[in-house]
């Protein structure tokens, strides 16, 4: 038998596999979905220790590493217990497989329990269906299938799941990564199962007070009105994406920079001119732009447009004081990304019967913790073409049940491809 038809043999062993444990897979999945973890508040614990539980059946030992106390509470998180299953079988390369647990909470407009797991019409509805709990089980048994083959195997597969994708990762994988208790030599993060992503964009949050001086709704003279300031910055910071729509990327999949103002808040009452209005700002950054230049060039423009702010006779100037909240790089390809790229391309198209490009997005991931530590990853998994055809971050998410079996299928013989 010569290799090839040894590799395709092995591959369907693999598919039959998948197969044969899917309705275990789904109701893995279904466990893992019934387990809230919204973020905020961000009590995501619980749900480390239930999949723990969980992959201890399949006899999977799951290290817990709980990031303390203080540290999550500081980040504005209730608990987080990050778990590792280590699965070595020789020397050679070891491979990192990142999911993480915590969600946005649910929000109205639910036609499905949130946390039921309900399955309808081949979908499992709920949040984290999607994105990415289903990966979870993905990457779980893709796992068991490759080591269901009993086949000498090279490295080994390590599962990452971790709590704190929806905050920037930094208590999530990037912990893990600056504790030195992982150091993979590849890694694939939870994806879509059309697409290979190998880029994403990079964000920065800010937080943006805006101080006047509170004063009686009857003689609004005597104050300086901080939201007619707040209004006067955001229009300066508004005009700016004028600008950006003329830069592109040259990735594809990647479009151009954007900034978005989310969040405001301020004022006491209805009849005092407002003394203080606090908005936080989000800027999508593309993989060709400095971080750095891209943070020093908003402060100047709120700087400026504080300044250029009248305010009236003989009241105050601004005071205007800036956060950052995150700065979370792009994540760019790495030259030894194409170890992942390739079989998962190959394997994607014969499995979903067209072909499966390599492209950039405009989300940013936890992935970029990984490759900012020179450890060239990629993002593939169970889910649609588009992050809105999943109704991830919306009511209703859902996940195509032959998405999910088809990317374990990719998953598992993307493994046995990279340690056989």
């Amino acid at each position: 038998m010569n290799a090839a038809t040894s590799n395709a043999s092995a591959y369907q062993q693999l598919d039959d596999w998948v197969d044969a444990h899917f309705d275990e897979q789904v109701k893995f999945l279904q466990a893992l979905v019934q387990v809230p973890t919204d973020t905020p508040p961000g009590n995501n614990s619980p749900h480390a220790e239930r999949t723990a539980e969980l992959l201890k059946t399949f006899g999977f030992e799951a290290e817990k590493h709980a990031v303390p106390e203080a540290e999550v509470k500081a980040y504005g998180l209730e608990s987080i217990t990050n778990l590792i299953v280590r699965r070595p079988y020789g020397p050679g390369k070891t491979i990192a497989l990142n999911a993480h647990g915590d969600v946005v909470p649910p929000g109205d407009g639910w036609r499905h329990d949130p946390y039921g797991g309900e399955i309808d019409d081949g979908a499992m509805y709920g949040r984290a269906s999607a994105v990415s709990k289903s990966d979870f089980s993905t990457f779980t048994f893709a796992t068991r299938a490759l080591e269901s083959l009993g086949q000498p195997l090279k490295g080994g597969v390590e599962l990452h799941f971790t709590y704190d994708e929806e905050f920037g990762g930094e208590m999530g994988p990037g912990w893990l990564l600056s504790k030195g208790l992982t150091q993979p030599d590849l890694m694939m993060a939870a994806g879509f199962s059309y697409e290979v992503v190998t880029a994403h964009n990079g964000c920065l949050q800010m937080e943006v007070t805006v101080q006047g001086e509170m004063a009686h709704a009857a003689v609004p003279d005597t104050g300086t009105d901080a939201l007619q300031g707040a209004v006067h910055i955001l229009s300066a910071l508004h005009a700016l994406n004028a600008d950006y729509l003329k830069v592109s990327s040259k990735v594809k999949g990647i479009s151009h920079p954007y900034l978005n103002v989310g969040q405001i808040n301020g004022g006491t009452n209805t009849n005092v001119v407002p003394g203080k209005v606090v908005f936080k700002l989000d800027r999508r950054m593309i993989p060709e732009e400095n971080p750095i230049d891209v943070e020093a060039s908003i402060r100047q423009t709120i700087e400026e447009a504080a300044k250029s702010f009248n305010p009236p006779r003989g009241g105050r100037t601004l005071n205007v004081s800036i956060r950052r909240l995150l700065l979370a790089k792009a994540m760019v390809p790495l030259a030894g990304n194409q170890a992942l790229v390739g079989p998962i391309q190959k394997h994607a198209a014969q499995l979903f019967g067209e072909p499966i490009p390599a492209v950039g997005t405009p989300l940013y991931t936890d992935v970029r913790l990984y490759v900012e530590r020179g450890i060239p990853g990629v993002i593939y998994g169970a889910g649609p073409r588009t992050v809105l055809e999943s109704h991830a971050k919306r009511a209703d998410e859902r996940l195509v049940l032959e998405d999910l079996r088809r990317a374990t299928q990719v998953v598992a013989r993307t493994l046995f491809d990279l340690l056989s």
